[in-house]
């Protein structure tokens, strides 16, 4: 069986978690953890890194940071992993879902204006598959209507829109090193990239279980204790040594994620000439990170189909999302402003292929064998 995916291993992960074990500090903010932190503010030129225990929690933060309460608004895709919306419901806001792009599955920036209310306080754009959204259009409407900007960039770590590093052009990015990544923090993980100085202080408070204890090592203050709500957000200092060894091979996992996802999009162009199936559209102005390999198929029957053809080869692939609008959380809390012309067609069209790191030549042509033997029959 071709799994879906695979955790990355570049080879010094277990040599860095037994030096932060024998270091005795394996809690949050050891010396892999300050490693890591330099590494994404000199990489992404960034103001402020903060690791957290998921991208689940670096959302919640900015919840907290934005100061969410009941009834406030928050407009975002529908199609989202849940924890983009479920960050801001636990403080009370109300989702507002707006319809997709079906070129790239990211939010239709010219659709959150007419959504915007004065009870609106954010915008969370989330880049799909490390495609970037249309971030100037989305920055000007959130300027004009002074509203914050939260970027969902769970998947993209090492993507840039226009020279920009995804996560550092909002006034928030959020990120994800879960094991399905591109760089895992030994199954778990997220960061939180503050980009105005503003959040800075009380992102260190709230991140520290409400205390000022960041201040305190620092020697900022003579004693630490609680001044803020917050709650415990820190990745240990182990899964940080394990992400520590990747990120030192950051380009090279790039690298190889990208060779197969030319090779995919190469092996399936004759597919995409013939009117079967659709593939991933990259903007001019981004730069991806070949997150994930996905197809269009005509409609949910022929997805059906084809994944359970992919199966029976020994190949696994997946859908994806569920529309948020269409769940009975979402139903109960959230509304979609405007018409569902795109979100869920294109949901149920999409299949994703395996890509990981180290993903072999002969195991991508097994499944493009696989999916044009499919369409042979067809």
């Amino acid at each position: 069986m071709i799994p879906f995916n695979k955790p990355p291993m570049t080879g010094n992960e277990e040599k860095y978690i037994l030096e932060s074990i024998s270091s005795l500090k394996i809690s949050g903010d050891g010396e892999f953890t300050k490693k890591c932190h330099q590494w994404f503010e000199d990489k992404l030129k960034c103001k402020k890194a903060l690791l957290t225990t998921s991208c689940t929690h670096a959302l919640e933060m900015t919840a907290i940071l934005l100061d969410i309460q009941e009834g406030d608004e928050v407009i975002m895709p529908s199609y989202t992993f849940v924890s983009t919306a479920n960050a801001f419901v636990l403080r009370g806001a109300k989702i507002v879902f707006i319809d997709i792009r079906p070129d790239t599955m990211n939010i239709d920036e010219t659709k959150i204006e007419d959504a915007v209310t004065d009870k609106t306080k954010a915008i969370v754009p989330v880049h799909y598959a490390g495609v970037a959204c249309e971030m100037d259009t989305i920055m000007d409407i959130a300027k004009r209507h002074n509203l914050f900007v939260v970027e969902d960039a769970a998947q993209g770590m090492m993507s840039s829109y226009k020279g920009k590093a995804l996560g550092t052009i909002g006034h928030f990015g959020t990120f994800s090193f879960h094991e399905t990544k591109n760089y895992t923090s030994a199954g778990e993980g997220g960061l939180l990239i503050i980009n105005d100085d503003q959040f800075t202080e009380r992102a260190e408070i709230i991140r520290e279980k409400g205390t000022n204890r960041s201040q305190f090592f620092r020697g900022m203050v003579d004693k630490y204790s609680w001044v803020d709500i917050g709650s415990s957000y820190l990745m240990n200092d182990v899964s940080a040594a394990y992400l520590w060894g990747q990120l030192e091979k950051a380009d090279e996992i790039n690298s190889d994620r990208l060779r197969s996802w030319k090779f995919y999009h190469n092996g399936l162009n004759l597919l995409k000439d013939r009117g079967m199936i659709e593939l991933p559209t990259i903007p001019k102005y981004c730069v991806h990170n070949a997150h994930m390999f996905y197809v269009k198929v005509q409609d949910l029957e022929t997805r059906t189909r084809l994944l359970e053809h992919l199966k029976e080869s020994d190949v696994l692939a997946v859908f994806h999302y569920v529309p948020l609008h269409s769940s009975i959380m979402g139903k109960k809390t959230c509304t979609f402003i405007g018409k569902d012309i795109f979100t869920t067609t294109e949901s149920e069209r999409l299949i994703r292929l395996p890509l990981f790191y180290n993903l072999l030549p002969i195991e991508i042509e097994k499944i493009l064998n696989t999916i044009i033997n499919f369409y042979k029959r067809m």
